[in-house]
């Protein structure tokens, strides 16, 4: 081949990254499977984790969160009572607003108790709601975590806030601080993949982003109905046996390519073809639920074709059962506001319908099958509700604010000690005032299952070793088993 003249070499020497991202985004880009940068640039090769293996023994080995988007109560889910009850319709007292900035709601708002039922399970003896009876079966396997909190109060900054550790957009997911830091176990499938369902306020890809990782770490968006992933199938036209050829001829070239110019960006260029050519085999499997027993399929309440929580939860399962890191289920619909947008008697009702029995189905599935003790599971959404109401006091009218100060969240398996109660809020429901746990509390904790220290999993970017849990953040020791 004849050399390029030198100021040609120059000037493709001197391509920035920019432009080749710009180059390649309405290509490689579309197929949302992230492999434009090359690992090497961070001290591993390209598909590599950054770390090699835990920094000492880990207890968990993947991750299924259970991301309830919008807000769920608490105070009518999992942490009743009895003062707000007495008080009922009372105006807020003035010490537990003081300094505190509401989203939606004055505070001079009356206190509203909780229209439904509690009742005690478990060895553990925790205070569930009726709204959730297939939970109530699996209380000694749970661990709630009941002084939860955290600093936004709004959807948006929340989400973010709980996914990435900080409240704007730009930072990496906690899923791709996984795939960054241990990888896959299934080179046909990625590290870290994200399901969605259910209706309400829309969702951006900051929460599942990569921020300044690589692409390749960035969660990839699986569907349960219709094509698994958008533009990874063939073309109209082209079999299994010509994409492979057209796959061979774009890597000789690329290698040539590469030969030249010496960049690293162009081996994942390849590796990302490679990724979805392998994907298109390993994903219509997986995603194929029909293949479950009858029993498992009516255990989870999934219906084959469409889609659902109930499916996701099955596919959660199918997907770590094949070695993917971190499985992200988010399922909107929970901001109950008040009124025919979202209410606490029928739209709640609605949303614990869709989501309790598929989540305990899961935690039951994985323990039969000897995989709850390496699958951590999580539940929680980005904030909890107020104390106060917000509507009127009409089945289709009444609601509450977002409340970020103290709220509950739930987690088994991976090394989470089960059948626990942690932590507890005010009389109020309104702060976290026992053994409280906060956002990067958490973060450093699942990192902690993991056999990784959150003070060393860092990237250095603008200057700065950046991290899950930002500059703070302690292992939570008292929920490890």
């Amino acid at each position: 081949m004849k050399p390029l003249p030198p100021p040609v070499l120059d000037a493709l020497r001197d391509s920035t990254r920019r432009r080749f991202l710009q180059q390649c985004g309405a290509g490689v880009g579309a197929l949302a499977l992230g492999s434009l940068l090359d690992g090497r640039l961070l001290g591993a090769e390209a598909g590599q984790p950054v770390l090699g293996r835990p920094h000492f023994a880990p207890k968990a080995k993947n991750i299924i969160y259970l991301f309830q988007s919008g807000g769920p109560s608490h105070l009518d889910l999992f942490d009743p009572k009895p003062e707000l009850s007495k008080r009922d319709g009372q105006r807020v007292p003035e010490e537990l607003v003081r300094n505190i900035r509401l989203a939606q709601i004055g505070k001079e708002s009356k206190l509203l108790a909780s229209p439904y039922k509690f009742d005690r399970h478990g060895k553990s003896g925790m205070w569930l709601s009726e709204l959730l009876p297939h939970l109530s079966t699996i209380v000694d396997d749970v661990c709630f975590v009941q002084g939860f909190h955290s600093e936004a109060f709004n959807h948006d900054p929340a989400t973010i806030f709980m996914n990435t550790g900080a409240q704007l957009a730009g930072r990496p997911a906690m899923g791709s601080w996984f795939s960054y830091g241990l990888g896959s176990e299934n080179k046909d499938l990625p590290a870290f993949v994200v399901l969605m369902t259910g209706v309400g306020q829309p969702l951006t890809n900051a929460a599942w982003g990569s921020g300044f990782l690589p692409t390749e770490h960035q969660g990839v968006t699986l569907r349960s109905q219709g094509d698994p992933v958008l533009f990874v199938g063939n073309p109209e036209g082209m079999g299994s046996r010509r994409r492979r050829q057209s796959l061979d001829v774009l890597k000789d070239l690329n290698t040539i390519r590469h030969d030249v110019l010496q960049d690293p960006e162009i081996r994942t260029r390849i590796a990302s073809y490679e990724l979805a050519y392998r994907m298109q085999t390993s994903v219509p499997e997986v995603m194929d639920i029909s293949k479950e027993d009858l029993r498992t399929q009516e255990a989870y309440g999934t219906t084959p074709g469409r889609a659902s929580f109930a499916n996701n939860c099955l596919l959660a399962r199918r997907l770590v059962e094949r070695g993917v890191r971190f499985v992200q289920l988010y399922h909107r619909g929970w901001d109950h506001h008040g009124g025919p947008d979202g209410n606490l008697v029928f739209d709640l009702k609605k949303r614990c319908a869709e989501t309790d029995q598929p989540a305990v189905a899961l935690v039951k599935d994985l323990k039969e099958r000897g995989l709850l003790d390496e699958t951590l599971v999580l539940w929680g959404g980005e904030f909890g509700r107020t104390p106060m109401m917000q509507g009127a006091l009409k089945p289709d009218q009444i609601g509450r604010d977002h409340h970020p100060h103290g709220y509950t969240i739930w987690m088994a398996g991976g090394g989470i000690k089960p059948g626990t109660v942690y932590g507890r809020t005010d009389d109020f429901g309104f702060h976290a005032v026992e053994d409280k746990v906060h956002v990067h509390d958490l973060h450093a904790t699942i990192l902690h299952l993991f056999g990784v220290d959150h003070l060393k999993l860092t990237h250095r970017f603008q200057g700065r070793d950046f991290r899950l849990t930002d500059i703070h953040g302690e292992v939570v020791r008292k929920i490890l088993a």
